[in-house]
């Protein structure tokens, strides 16, 4: 389990009914043994009355049964019995047992003995009984019993009370650990919302406002951050220098191939050869951008502007070849890319367009949940479904009558693919030709 909440709860609720059990078990232990005390002492107290009853009547012992004068000795099978005996093997007992005989217990010396016996209904007994030695001499068996199911009822009873305040206690703990962990819980659901804000923001966490436990936390967080970030942009500068250094030299070539082919001289090759080394070059920088792109914070472009820019640029020249670009695309949106990186896809999807297209190119962008697809569609001859894998692949043309290196859709391919995203080709269902889209991850506004 990878859940800080689900390991709280369950550990609470693991260790509460740990506690919860013992304590249960405890506290019967402890009614019941109080139960049995209380239970004990009413039984001495009607063995001390029976005693009393035989010592004040020992010579009628007829009339020991009005001594007691409990109605419950009177009713037959009541659960409260009484039973003297002398050693001439007189045996008097109360009406409630009927014709029952309690079994007499053993006892050499004066004394009280308790036992369990069995009732006239084989219903379970407490007994109680005494040997008693008057003063005259006479030896008496005195016997006192009563039945367990009282007891055991009051037992039940208790315990179902017990359960019940138990349970009760048990659910308030369990709703009390849900809402501590929450409460708990809160700063790392800070730190996770804070970390989010920081790649879309300039600003750093205020680790002040966390508790002190996860104040260093924070604090290593938002350093950790900010160093990445750092790395990233001399990375990324290191990269554009490297572009740039590379590209004085390519340029001179270039001139120099071309006073050659004023020349005469046969030089298609080389620039073709220069043009893909070119494309090659900024297929690999703009892999390298893209990569240190998502790191880079902040890393998010205004949709509408960055679509109203491209779209700007690219309705000109798609009027000069006779062809006609539509942009339809919602305001307002944030997209987590890199501006540059974004202008470099819509730009070699509209140059690839451009090229193929025979009179319409449609731009259009549908939010999503969490996102917004971004679609371009032409009415050109599109591209077979076996050969769109052979089109992102590295500088594969398709088709060598048009002008250009054939890395456009796999240096867009390349970019998306560094935001997680991906270029996805099939055949347009409205205009026929070639649709291109992607989709990308949408920033909600701070506030």
């Amino acid at each position: 389990m990878t859940s800080l909440r689900g390991r709280a709860v369950i550990g609470g609720i693991l260790w509460a009914a740990v506690t919860i059990s013992l304590g249960f078990a405890g506290l019967q232990s402890f009614i019941d043994q109080g139960a049995e005390e209380r239970f004990d002492e009413l039984l001495l107290a009607r063995l001390s009355q029976v005693v009393a009853a035989v010592e004040n009547v020992a010579d009628t012992p007829e009339a020991i049964a009005g001594a007691v004068g409990d109605p419950m000795y009177l009713r037959p099978m009541s659960g409260l019995y009484w039973q003297v005996e002398n050693e001439a093997g007189q045996l008097f007992r109360s009406q409630s047992l009927g014709d029952h005989i309690l079994p007499r217990p053993a006892m050499a010396v004066d004394g009280i003995m308790t036992e369990r016996l069995l009732g006239p209904l084989r219903d379970p007994l407490r007994g109680m009984s005494r040997r008693l030695v008057l003063d005259d001499g006479n030896i008496w068996h005195v016997q006192v019993a009563k039945s367990l199911r009282s007891l055991q009822r009051e037992l039940a009873q208790l315990r179902e009370i017990m359960l019940t305040a138990f349970t009760f206690v048990v659910v308030i703990g369990v709703v009390g650990a849900l809402l501590q962990v929450t409460v708990a819980l809160r700063p790392i659901e800070k730190l996770r919302r804070d970390v989010q804000q920081r790649w879309t923001s300039e600003g750093g966490m205020d680790h002040g406002k966390y508790p002190e436990e996860v104040a260093p936390l924070v604090y290593d967080i938002d350093t950790l951050l900010t160093r990445n970030r750092e790395i990233v942009q001399q990375s990324r500068k290191q990269a554009a220098d490297l572009g740039h250094a590379i590209k004085t030299p390519a340029a001179i070539m270039r001139n120099e191939l071309d006073a050659l082919a004023r020349q005469g001289q046969p030089v298609d090759a080389a620039i073709a050869a220069l043009d893909r080394l070119d494309a090659q070059l900024k297929r690999a920088f703009g892999r390298m951008r893209a990569q240190t792109g998502i790191a880079a914070l902040p890393a998010v472009t205004e949709m509408d502007r960055s679509l109203g820019r491209m779209v700007c640029a690219f309705t000109d020249m798609a009027a000069q070849r006779g062809l006609t670009l539509t942009a339809h695309y919602p305001p307002g949106q944030r997209l987590r890319i890199d501006p540059t990186d974004l202008d470099e896809v819509l730009g070699n999807l509209l140059d690839n367009a451009l090229k193929w297209a025979d009179s319409t190119i449609r731009l259009t962008a549908s939010p999503q949940a969490d996102g917004v697809v971004i679609t371009l569609e032409d009415d050109g001859p599109g591209i077979p479904a076996d050969q769109i894998a052979l089109a992102m692949g590295s500088g594969q043309r398709l088709d060598n009558a048009k002008p250009g290196t054939g890395l456009g859709l796999s240096i867009a391919a390349d970019l998306l693919q560094a935001y997680g995203s991906a270029l996805v080709l099939d055949r347009s269902v409205n205009l026929h030709g070639l649709r291109a889209a992607f989709r990308l991850h949408s920033v909600q506004p701070q506030g």
